[in-house]
């Protein structure tokens, strides 16, 4: 093949991706939008203060949050005083269980004789649905951030934990074999070996727990002291004003969307050498 069909079987192949790239983005947001206007038409035929059209929903999101001066970026106080301090508490008590889930994880599928003894714990205290145990952190740490942090991250530590052993006991005897070999010390082994094999099932344990926080959230707001999102929510439904309810709500998806597809693209930059090892295989 010379140069020239080279260079016109390239030009070839860009409209095709293209067009797949169109095509995917065709699909990923034509479900969302098409939800958007079964919910229009519905809203209007129901006519009801309960289940407002979505458009009147997005007019007051961005009334509540979006309608500052240029200056801040057009984002109103309500972001320093709903959004801002949920998402503090809610990636600070994520972060802690991640670090904890990860670091207890590996010393967990590390050690059989450690997992026999500790595995029967784990399952039965993360069975206990974390908001029966808010009046236990209530009477331990009281009302404030710590009580809300704690909640959440005794919530989400169990995906990230479990995913970890599991993981670790997945990593492949001979990488391990290896080391020993070329006589790895035990960071050498945790960071070189064993943490980057067991990255793709954390990472699922992740955004499993990513979800979780995101709920627990909502819920630790909605009692003792009156501020973030789950307060704001909960005391427009109160009052009956469900616009700002609903407002609240959208914000909670978009928040997930959101923090979701950042973890998805750390983790699609971390795992990138796993990928392409199982296609080298395959």
């Amino acid at each position: 093949m010379t140069a020239t069909d080279t260079s016109w079987g390239g030009v070839a192949q860009r409209p095709r991706r293209d067009f797949r790239r169109l095509r995917e983005f065709a699909a990923r947001w034509g479900a969302l939008f098409a939800l958007g206007v079964v919910w229009e038409i519905a809203a209007r035929i129901a006519d009801s203060i309960y289940f407002p059209p979505i458009s009147r929903i997005m007019h007051r999101f961005v009334e509540l949050w979006l309608s500052g001066p240029p200056n801040t970026l057009f984002l109103t106080e309500g972001v320093a005083t709903d959004i801002v301090p949920s998402l503090t508490r809610m990636l600070g008590g994520w972060s802690i269980a991640v670090v904890l889930g990860v670091l207890l994880g590996v010393a967990i599928g590390r050690s059989r004789t450690l997992g026999d003894f500790v595995e029967p714990i784990i399952h039965f205290v993360r069975a206990i649905p974390p908001p029966a145990l808010i009046p236990i952190f209530f009477i331990l740490l009281g009302i404030g951030n710590e009580m809300r942090v704690s909640l959440i991250a005794f919530a989400v530590i169990w995906p990230v934990l479990l995913n970890t052993i599991d993981g670790v006991r997945s990593v492949e005897t001979l990488h391990l074999d290896t080391g020993r070999v070329f006589e790895f010390d035990r960071r050498k082994v945790f960071f070189g070996i064993v943490l980057p094999s067991a990255a793709p099932k954390i990472f699922a344990g992740m955004r499993v727990s990513l979800s979780v926080a995101l709920i627990v959230m909502v819920i630790s707001e909605m009692v003792g002291r009156p501020d973030g999102i789950g307060s704001v929510i909960l005391g427009a439904q109160r009052t009956f004003r469900m616009l700002d309810m609903w407002s609240g709500i959208l914000l909670l998806g978009i928040l997930g969307y959101v923090l979701n597809a950042l973890l998805a693209l750390v983790e699609s930059r971390v795992t990138k050498w796993h990928r392409g090892a199982r296609e080298g295989v395959s």
